[in-house]
């Protein structure tokens, strides 16, 4: 008994560890504890894709970027920039002038992470006419029953 309640226990020290994620990968997106779930929906959540979209093309101020971002609220940018420098893929930069002047720019992981989501944008964009098409086959079907 002692050698099981060993290992359940250093399983338990492990799953602490790694945020609740399977022993056989550090992280993994399918666990539900797994902290990498949260990093995902922070950047795929359709404010976060589109910001880290838009600091693609370079560091913005806030209100730049939130018209960069058409649609988004003051509240929603604020909360979304808040949430992807704590994952350390945007760097606020407050400068003490007069007024006060923040700059948001991505890091290196966030420039990584930005290069990919421009690739999945870029591929949507392009194939918008396949989704439209799609999309009216489906309603067409789906309206007649």
């Amino acid at each position: 008994m002692a050698t099981t309640e060993t290992a359940d226990q250093a399983d338990q020290a492990n799953e602490a560890a790694t945020g609740g994620c399977p022993d056989d990968l550090a992280y993994d997106v399918f666990a539900r504890n797994c902290p990498s779930r949260d990093a995902l929906k922070h950047i795929t959540d359709r404010w976060g894709s589109l910001t880290l979209g838009a600091l693609l093309d370079g560091t913005f101020r806030f209100n730049e970027l939130r018209r960069r971002v058409d649609g988004v609220s003051e509240k929603m940018l604020s909360q979304t920039l808040h949430a992807l420098e704590r994952d350390g893929l945007v760097h606020r930069e407050a400068q003490q002038t007069n007024p006060p002047r923040v700059d948001y720019a991505l890091t290196p992981l966030g420039h990584q992470v930005a290069r990919q989501l421009r690739a999945l944008i870029d591929l949507v964009e392009d194939r918008m006419p396949q989704v439209l098409v799609a999309r009216e086959r489906y309603d067409a079907e789906h309206a007649a029953r």
